[in-house]
């Protein structure tokens, strides 16, 4: 079958995959977006003290200055843009690869991990992009927003894509590209492979492929909570790697130009010539993916190197366990409910369109 399974009578067009795929996870994202707004604030803030701290304050923070539409959803246009091809993309994909490995003979776990591994790369090239247009649109909130000034300032969607385009580049709207997969190809490989075995189990001890509403969501909630909890270290060190400040350059080497303060934005460094303030300069790169859930704690050594396992080794050498470890509570609740959200839609809208568009089944001559 699809999704939880591995019959060949109960495989589902990979149309039908497709479709409950990219509703299903559009529906999951869209669910879960003013949680995502909120750590990306969290995370991208530039003020020092930090603006945002707590989960609630933050909500309440954001709702009340800047509302619904343009502050918490701030970014949903691009966010939904890139979800619903991302994901029909990374069903397709998974589908196809998970029925080919199987049919092949390989043990059905190395399929389901290796078949979300693949799925994720696909859909990255579609994903990543938006991801970027919709963080600085959280990032920034409203246009002209006079309560938080995070560097970026753009009219909507369209502009924002036109102004990195014509000042910084094409190649920025993938921005954090590699970072990304080293945390998100894991992630999706093991919650695959988890929820999988998770169903089957399900289908195993209800007897029938139609577990009920309450194992469908806690089978991808299990799923994507397990994910979440083993690729924690990666989520740490990719926030770190994403959201440290660079050091100032010293003078000597800047004579040309005066460097932006790490603890001003942009709008708030002065010129002493009194001339208008230096461009933008980005100094503090942030995640473009789904929300971190690991908020750097105050204090935190930089990591020096743009390197995933030396950021690895060298939080352990500092922070030990612990540290690889940090927001590992926020990031299980995050991955369980928008797991589970869209794979119990995914579910739900593959059961529907067997019955809106029935697969014929070739008659069997006695």
């Amino acid at each position: 079958m699809g999704l939880g399974g591995s019959d060949h009578e109960g495989r589902p067009p990979y149309i039908h995959s497709m479709i409950a795929g990219g509703f299903g996870g559009t529906t999951g994202d869209m669910l879960m977006h003013s949680l995502d707004t909120v750590k990306t604030r969290q995370q991208g803030d530039p003020h020092l003290p930090p603006k945002y701290s707590t989960l609630g304050s933050s909500y309440y923070t954001i709702w009340r200055q800047e509302g619904i539409r343009r502050g918490l959803y701030g970014g949903w246009l691009p966010a939904m843009m890139g979800s619903f091809p991302g994901t029909v993309l990374f069903f397709g994909t998974y589908e196809w690869s998970k029925r080919h490995l199987l049919d092949y003979g390989v043990q059905s776990h190395i399929s389901y991990l290796t078949a979300g591994f693949i799925g994720d790369l696909a859909a990255a090239i579609v994903y990543v992009p938006s991801e970027v247009l919709k963080t600085r649109l959280q990032l920034q909130g409203r246009y002209n927003n006079p309560f938080f000034h995070s560097g970026y300032n753009y009219r909507g969607t369209f502009d924002a894509a036109r102004t990195i385009i014509r000042t910084e580049g094409f190649s920025e709207l993938f921005s954090g590209f590699k970072a990304t997969l080293y945390r998100d190809l894991p992630f999706s490989a093991f919650q695959f492979m988890f929820y999988e075995q998770f169903h089957n189990w399900a289908v195993e001890y209800k007897q029938t492929r139609d577990i009920g509403n309450r194992l469908e969501f806690l089978t991808g909630a299990a799923g994507g909570g397990l994910a979440g909890v083993l690729t924690c270290p990666l989520d740490v060190v990719k926030t770190r790697l994403q959201t440290q400040i660079d050091a100032v350059p010293p003078v000597s080497k800047t004579k040309d130009r005066k460097p932006v303060d790490a603890k001003t934005t942009p709008k708030d460094t002065p010129s002493k010539q009194g001339t208008s303030p230096p461009p933008k300069q980005q100094i503090r790169p942030i995640s473009t993916s789904s929300p971190s859930t690991s908020v750097p704690r105050p204090g935190a050594i930089p990591l020096d190197e743009d390197s995933i396992f030396r950021g690895l080794r060298l939080i352990y050498k500092t922070e030990g366990v612990g540290g690889w470890f940090r927001g590992v509570g926020p990031r299980f609740v995050w991955t369980s409910i928008q797991s589970g959200c869209m794979l119990f839609l995914y579910q739900t809208i593959l059961r529907q369109l067997e019955v809106w568009m029935p697969i014929e089944k070739p008659e069997i001559s006695v």
